[in-house]
């Protein structure tokens, strides 16, 4: 069965930094160009950022560029969301997320099949 499993969230001051990860299994990992999506208080899902395949093209958010990071290591089945500078409006429950089709052309926008349970982040001071 396909699983994502994320993980890192917490508290985070702004200004400060945070890691999410994210654990894939079932399925082959390198042939799915992946996605970060959130989900803030009240509000509906917001697209983050992607990464193909290879991880040689990224994507991500008006509203995340130049402070998030998205990598993924297709050795070990991971993908991560590197935050930098988070801000309060970044606050949300952070989901990684499977792209449906599979090939190196997909940037990963969508439509998503699998969804893993969601971390919280929560940016305060």
């Amino acid at each position: 069965q396909v699983q994502l499993v994320e993980s890192g969230g917490g508290l985070v001051q702004p200004g400060g930094s945070l890691r999410l990860s994210c654990a894939a299994s079932g399925f082959t990992f390198s042939s799915y160009a992946m996605s970060w999506v959130r989900q803030a208080p009240g509000k509906g899902l917001e697209w983050v950022s992607s990464i193909n395949i290879d991880g040689g093209s990224t994507s991500y958010a008006d509203s995340v560029k130049g402070r998030f990071t998205i990598s993924r290591d297709n050795a070990r089945n991971t993908l991560d969301l590197q935050m930098n500078s988070p801000e309060p409006e970044d606050t949300a429950v952070y989901y990684c997320a499977k792209d449906r089709d599979t090939g190196r052309g997909n940037n990963g926008w969508g439509p998503y099949d699998y969804w893993g349970q969601g971390t919280q982040v929560t940016v305060s001071s």
